[in-house]
Formats: structure tokens, C-alpha cells, sequence
């Protein structure tokens, strides 16, 4: 497995909020992180790339113990795409994609051809080559969103972890943001709300519940009425679109 996560438990204020999970993701798979506000998601993504040190169990990057990895190397491993930031410095985007180099260069380290290469490729990625030179705060949120992960991307990881991404974003930009996720030659953890979009984009589902992972597989299989009416607190019908194959879920009011 490319991420494995066992029995892995963090707390915080006296508090258990992430309560024994262990979930495995394939080498270049999508995993989509479901669950209610407060479930863990967030602080699940920061314990896979050691952000947060886990209070008991495992998290291992193939068959190495992040425990036993330097915060450098899983830098030049993993990268981190958090919610939506925002900054009022007079940055262009390749200023932005060129931060994502910094893990594999030391202080005095000059820049060099690799560097240039890896930025333009991620650029490409995000199809905004032609972008590089425009000031950040001109972009779209959208836009935005397309050079962070440009700036994960030049880190040259094998695993991409995303925080709510399509978070604030309208439809169009939710579509293309995990449309370009799905399409990566990386593996994927994506935290997300929408459970439509989660169905259509992610390869497998694991769904938390007050820190727990109480259903994991493919989207068709845990996505029920059930699961949906205890974990989310809403009434729901489950059918297969008849566009996309996946499941696809239509609220009831109640």
C-alpha cells in the first residue's frame, strides 16, 4: 500500500478525535474522506503527513513508519494542499509554485534546471503554463485553488493529500478541481462534503463518524440510505447515474 494508516488515535483538550482509524490507500488511487464536521477528516490528513505526531499507532508511507522518517523527507514525499488561503503579498503564481521546490533544496542551495523543470511541469499540470507571471490576488478562486496544487505538485510527490478543496468554489471549479485531482499520477486523499462528488471522482470512500472510520470500500458500496440517515443526519435515495455509472445521491426533505 502507498498510505496505510493502523489503529491510529490522536486527542486534543482532553478530547479523542481520531479514535482508533486505520484505512489503506493503493498506489494511485483516489481515497475520498467523508463525514460531518468534527469527524476527523482534517486532522486525519495533517497525522498522514506528520503535521500532527499520532498519540498510538501507525502511519506508514510504503513500508516505512513515518515515525521513523525526518519532517524533510516526508516533505519530498507528501504533499499538503490545506483549505483555501488567501494572502495580500504582491505574489505572482510562479512565485506561489516555486515554494513547492523548497523540501528539496537546502540554504545555499542555487536554483537549478531540475527545479525549473518540476515547476513548469507542475504549471502544465494545472494547465496554467501561460499564468506564471500573474499576480495572485488577480486570480479567481478557482484559479487559485489550480496553483496550489501546481505548488504540491512541484514538490514532486508520490502522495497528494487535499483538504476540503473545492471548498467555496462554484460548480464549474468543484468539477475541474477533481476532475484534474482524479487524472494525477499520484496517490490521493481528498477530504470532501459533497457526497455526489465524492462518488464521482474518488476510486474508493472512507466515511468518519466522531472519529471513527464506519464504512470504507467503493462509493456504490457503503453510500446507502442508512449509512447517509446515521452519519449525516438526513434522508436519502441512492440510484446510479445514468451518466457517469456511480451512484448518485438525492435528498429528501423531512
Amino acid at each position: 500500500m502507498s498510505i496505510s494508516v493502523h489503529d491510529v488515535h490522536w486527542s486534543a483538550g482532553g478530547a479523542m478525535i481520531v479514535d482508533g482509524i486505520s484505512i489503506e490507500v493503493a498506489p494511485g488511487s483516489t481515497l475520498g474522506l467523508l463525514g460531518p464536521n468534527g469527524s476527523g477528516k482534517s486532522s486525519l490528513l495533517r497525522l498522514i503527513c506528520r503535521l500532527r505526531n499520532v498519540k498510538s499507532g501507525v502511519v506508514s508511507l510504503g513500508n516505512t513508519d513515518i515515525a521513523a522518517m525526518s519532517r524533510l523527507d516526508i516533505a519530498r514525499r507528501v504533499a499538503f494542499v490545506e483549505q483555501q488561503a488567501t494572502t495580500d503579498a504582491q505574489v505572482t503564481v510562479l512565485d506561489v509554485v516555486r515554494l513547492g521546490r523548497t523540501p528539496h533544496r537546502g540554504p545555499l542551495s542555487p536554483w537549478g534546471v531540475a527545479d525549473d523543470a518540476a515547476v513548469y511541469a507542475a504549471l502544465c499540470h494545472v494547465g496554467m503554463p501561460g499564468r506564471a507571471g500573474q499576480l495572485w490576488h488577480t486570480l479567481s478562486g478557482g484559479e487559485r485553488q489550480r496553483v496550489h496544487i501546481a505548488r504540491a505538485l512541484a514538490q514532486t510527490p508520490s502522495e497528494l493529500l487535499l483538504d476540503e478543496p473545492t471548498n467555496h468554489l462554484d460548480i464549474q471549479h468543484q468539477l475541474e478541481i477533481l476532475g484534474l485531482v482524479a487524472r494525477l499520477p499520484v496517490t490521493s486523499i481528498v477530504a470532501l462534503h459533497d457526497l455526489n462528488l465524492a462518488a464521482m471522482f474518488c476510486d474508493s470512500l472512507a466515511v468518519l463518524h466522531r472519529g471513527k472510520v464506519v464504512a470504507a470500500g467503493a462509493p456504490e458500496d457503503i453510500l446507502t440510505e442508512r449509512l447517509i440517515a446515521e452519519v449525516f443526519g438526513v434522508r436519502a435515495h441512492i440510484e446510479r447515474s445514468a451518466y457517469h455509472g456511480r451512484c448518485h445521491v438525492q435528498y429528501r426533505t423531512l
